[in-house]
């Protein structure tokens, strides 16, 4: 066992130390929020978590929201195209894909604010973002005939955790 070897386990453990610490950090700031296994599951599936500081860790989680915003707007964009004789389920689903698209501009928009430390304006975007789904949920209720699909309601709700997750570590961040 010459001098390499001993560097190889040298550079084994200052990488296990440096994983556990990001676990760590994950596990901490998670912690501080409404859904800890949603904020570590998230976090721990992006690669980029593990090089990340407690604000990287929140930009990751608006990411999580863009993606769960836009694939909703999109699923429901492609609904549109197999109710063609249905104006009002096409209006309804017209407006909620608008809806899911607006709560991912506003995901959006928090990343600048997030990257400038301005968290009264980022809580307001994840609040917003976090609030969209009502709209569509209410155009729903509208119209009685309508049923509420539970894989919109399942989103919905998705979006609305990983939005309080967000929330969490931005208290977090701002205190």
């Amino acid at each position: 066992m010459g001098p390499s070897f001993f560097i190889f386990n040298i550079i084994i453990s200052i990488a296990l130390t440096l994983v556990d610490g990001d676990a760590g950090l994950i596990q901490k700031t998670c912690k501080t929020t409404k859904y800890y296994d949603l904020c570590v599951s998230s976090l721990k599936s992006d690669p980029t978590s593990a090089n990340s500081d407690t604000k990287g860790l929140a930009m990751i989680m608006v990411g999580v929201g863009m993606a769960n915003a836009t694939a909703t707007s999109t699923l429901l964009s492609s609904q549109l195209l197999t109710t063609k004789n249905d104006t009002i389920m096409r209006k309804v689903l017209k407006e909620c894909s608008d809806k899911y698209a607006h709560a991912a501009d506003a995901l959006q928009a928090s990343v600048q604010d997030l990257d400038s430390e301005l968290y009264d304006y980022v809580y307001m975007h994840i609040m917003a973002a976090a609030d969209y789904p009502n709209a569509c949920h209410n155009a729903f209720r509208r119209y009685p005939r309508l049923v509420y699909p539970q894989q919109i309601a399942r989103r919905e709700d998705g979006l609305k955790h990983i939005c309080d997750v967000v929330l969490g570590i931005v208290d977090h961040l701002a205190s």
